[in-house]
């Protein structure tokens, strides 16, 4: 007879499988829950925004739908996508892309477990996909992606790396994306460019025991999009996520402001010093890291988080 631990270990592994079945239904009822919401707008005649198209296969919130609306919305010639930080790439922005669309691309992740475990999925072999180990900086991602055969004209960057996004994306000159999504952190407001000061070896964890600390606000962001040729089109509903079409392709594309785009975040993700959840609500967050470092890069000052919020 398998011994007690067997036995415990096999119950265990039956209960992972349920909550994952419980986990995809969930998900199921969600997205016909948006499309029946959007059916809804459309005969009342609203206006869209970007949140009127959201719906999530395998994107973490609703970035998988405003994508389809983008492609759909501005010629892409060459349907390449490059996305870093997507751990393994079971949640990312550019998986449906893959998979849906036939697309082609380049993700890269600085954790050799999830790189593998990306190798060693189907899809590996039936699409054109290239996972790479590497921790990203500024002085190698344009190497990077050169070397892995990335240049030019291409449809989408997906830049997600936990507190240096607008670091990487101002480095980045060898691609030139017609959409770019880009990462905001909405604990920094809507009305001053901030952005955590440059570490090459950033570690959000290590920075802040709380979690919380690092990134850009939306109007660095924007800042720098403009500054590159594109133009802010949106944000999830989440407030999360920024995104942004070359200016050559935005044509008749509602421009937003920064503050008209902005989202004030409801998810809670923050830790105690053991490490432990704590979920903290936004203004709580804000005062937890009030005193850490912000660069204004409009201004080219350092301040802190408590000077944006005038805490």
């Amino acid at each position: 007879m398998p011994s007690m631990l067997t036995r415990l270990r096999r119950l265990k592994k039956r209960f992972d499988q349920i909550n994952e079945i419980a986990a995809a239904v969930d998900e199921l009822r969600k997205a016909i829950g948006h499309l029946e919401a959007r059916l809804t707008r459309q005969e009342l005649a609203v206006p869209p925004s970007l949140h009127d198209y959201e719906f999530k296969v395998y994107s973490q919130w609703g970035e998988d739908g405003i994508i389809q609306y983008l492609i759909n919305s501005i010629e892409i010639s060459n349907k390449v996508f490059v996305e870093f930080g997507v751990q393994d790439y079971r949640e990312a922005n550019t998986r449906f892309l893959l998979q849906c669309n036939n697309w082609s691309g380049l993700v890269m992740d600085s954790s050799p477990e999830f790189i593998q475990r990306i190798r060693s999925e189907p899809l590996y072999f039936r699409h054109n996909l290239r996972a790479i180990c590497a921790f990203i900086d500024r002085d190698n991602i344009n190497q990077l992606l050169k070397d892995n055969g990335i240049t030019g004209d291409i449809g989408l960057l997906s830049i997600d790396i936990d507190g240096m996004d607008y670091w990487i994306w101002e480095a980045i000159s060898s691609i030139h994306p017609r959409i770019v999504v880009c990462e905001y952190d909405s604990l920094m407001g809507s009305q001053r460019a901030v952005v955590t000061p440059y570490d090459g070896s950033f570690d959000r964890l290590k920075a802040h025991y709380s979690f919380l600390y690092g990134g850009a606000s939306i109007a660095a962001i924007d800042m720098l999009a403009r500054r590159k040729g594109y133009s802010l089109v949106g944000s999830n509903s989440n407030g999360v996520n920024a995104f942004f079409v070359r200016n050559d392709l935005v044509g008749t594309m509602n421009v937003l402001t920064p503050q008209q785009a902005y989202v004030r975040g409801q998810f809670r993700n923050s830790r105690d010093q053991e490490g432990n959840m704590t979920y903290l609500g936004f203004d709580d967050a804000v005062r937890l890291i009030a005193d850490m470092p912000l660069l204004d890069v409009e201004k080219d000052t350092l301040i802190k988080v408590r000077d944006v919020h005038n805490l």
